[in-house]
């Protein structure tokens, strides 16, 4: 399990969007075992890694056909959670420079030197060792495969190759984001299929426009940083339009789930009127754009948020289906 396209590095955990900025001093002086532990933790982005199970579990319960093993589930978190956790400590040690340079990230552990560079990437490194052994001596070796393999993608295709080269950066290293549909899928079944791969893409397309509307708001953090995020290269009317081919393009994957996973009701109405609800925003926000409204007040933080609740309730509705049908 790493990181999906919040969830490739991109999370609010260090600034209130509208707040005003705040400059913060590298920390001095000995710290505390409780500051030190804290500041490790930090490195792994905890609240990036929440949303990964939203797409974890409700695939194990699609799987399962109901309620799976529990004992399976919590090892699939755990080792999970410490997947994800690697690939954001080593992201972390990668982008330690312009994260410095960001408002919005300039809290992270490396940024105010809370944890040295080198024993960032050691702990990164450590949580990737483990989760893969664990993964393979408690789940299954193809869990394990997938997982190195999201970790490996995140670290050297997006962080390394992509994220400062091209603006398509999170559309292809979203891929990254999409691993834990097929892990939790994998973890269950021993095996692959059509049916997380679905998923799989619902998550693909679901990425670029969550991600460029977080970066409208974000639009002189990346500049800074010189990060091409489609943003910082590109006007708002044609970042707005991609993002709406894209949703489009999410909507119809998750209705496509409907017949290849033999989805009931429940999970039909709930996409349905997810959909509805996701295409009318984002035709909000290009009517806003073609009616001469730019900036803030464009609000690409509300097609942001409720990308955030659209994905949380079609996935709730993939594991609610089969204990119902």
């Amino acid at each position: 399990m790493t990181v999906l396209s919040n969830k490739l590095g991109i999370d609010l955990d260090d600034q209130v969007p509208g707040a005003p900025a705040t400059l913060v001093e590298p920390a001095a002086g000995p710290r505390s075992v409780g500051a030190s532990v804290r500041a490790y933790v930090a490195l792994t982005k905890p609240r990036v890694i929440e949303l990964l199970l939203i797409t974890t579990i409700p695939v194990m319960f699609l799987a399962a056909g109901g309620v799976p093993p529990l004992g399976t589930v919590l090892l699939t978190l755990a080792f999970g959670t410490m997947s994800a956790g690697a690939a954001n400590a080593i992201n972390c040690y990668i982008d330690r420079d312009i994260d410095a340079k960001m408002r919005r990230t300039r809290r992270r552990p490396l940024a105010r030197e809370l944890v040295l560079p080198g024993r960032a990437l050691v702990f990164g490194i450590t949580l990737a060792t483990l989760s893969t052994i664990g993964f393979a001596l408690s789940v299954n070796v193809l869990a394990a495969a997938m997982s190195l393999f999201a970790i490996l993608f995140y670290i050297f295709v997006y962080s390394l190759l992509l994220k400062r080269r091209t603006s398509q950066n999170v559309v292809w290293g979203g891929i990254a984001g999409c691993m834990p549909v097929l892990i939790g899928w994998t973890a269950i079944t021993g095996g692959i299929a059509w049916t997380p791969f679905v998923l799989f893409g619902v998550v693909f397309l679901w990425t670029p426009p969550h991600t460029w509307t977080l970066a409208m708001r974000y639009r002189e953090d990346y500049a800074v940083a010189n990060v091409p995020m489609l943003p910082v290269v590109a006007t708002e009317h044609r970042v707005i339009v991609e993002s709406l081919v894209y949703t489009y393009a999410t909507v119809a994957c998750s209705l496509l789930l409907w017949p290849v996973a033999g989805m009931g009701p429940v999970y039909g109405a709930v996409a349905v009127v997810l959909g509805a609800v996701f295409l009318a925003e984002g035709h909000r926000l290009l009517k806003a754009v073609r009616a001469g409204q730019t900036g803030v007040h464009l609000r690409p933080m509300r097609f942001f948020h409720l990308s955030n609740v659209y994905l949380a309730l079609l996935f709730t509705a993939v594991a609610v289906d089969p204990i119902l049908h």
